[in-house]
């Protein structure tokens, strides 16, 4: 099981990064000097799911603007992320996306991140932030049901980033505890 503050788990899967010939993978070494922000839901083309990964696209620069790559990862396929990606979002699909999904087909990466539900061989809701040194520094994982917050995602991102002590109910600008 990953813990915050040891190394995070290393991976290499197939990715949408090239999505005319699915031939480009996603390591987590490519994200070495910037941060990351990987998270795991359970499947493609379904309801909560879709508007998890359209909620960071609509803000993906703000992830940008600190620094911070994003990556989707679910044990579906690569071929089904394409066909979603290329769904458009009219008709349920996600339509152009600015960051990769990630296919966990042998659903070794969501097992190693701890989130994968075996017998249902889907991942839960894993959120994790991981420094430039890979380094894990955040995990929280969600029920099935319930989708994650990207205010809440880029507030922790920023504090993370803060270099300091963060209180309760922190947000950018506020002054962090001394003492």
């Amino acid at each position: 099981m990953p813990l915050v503050g040891q190394p995070a788990p290393d991976f290499t899967l197939p990715s949408t990064k090239n999505l005319q010939t699915l031939a480009e993978t996603v390591s987590l070494q490519d994200y070495r000097g910037k941060w990351l922000v990987m998270f795991f839901y359970p499947n493609d083309f379904t309801f909560v799911c879709p508007t998890e990964i359209l909620a960071v696209q609509d803000r993906i620069q703000e992830f940008h603007d600190l620094d911070a790559e994003v990556l989707g990862v679910s044990c579906d396929s690569v071929y089904t992320h394409r066909a979603w990606i290329q769904t458009a979002r009219a008709d349920n699909g996600l339509g152009p996306l600015s960051y990769p999904l990630a296919a966990d087909f042998t659903k070794a990466v969501a097992r190693a991140y701890d989130v994968l539900v075996e017998e249902e061989g889907v991942a839960l809701r894993g959120l994790f932030i991981i420094d430039p040194e890979g380094v894990l520094r955040y995990q929280v994982v969600h029920d099935l049901n319930v989708g994650r917050s990207v205010d809440e995602t880029l507030r922790v991102l920023e504090a993370l980033q803060a270099g300091g002590l963060c209180p309760a109910n922190w947000k950018p600008g506020d002054k962090l505890l001394e003492f």
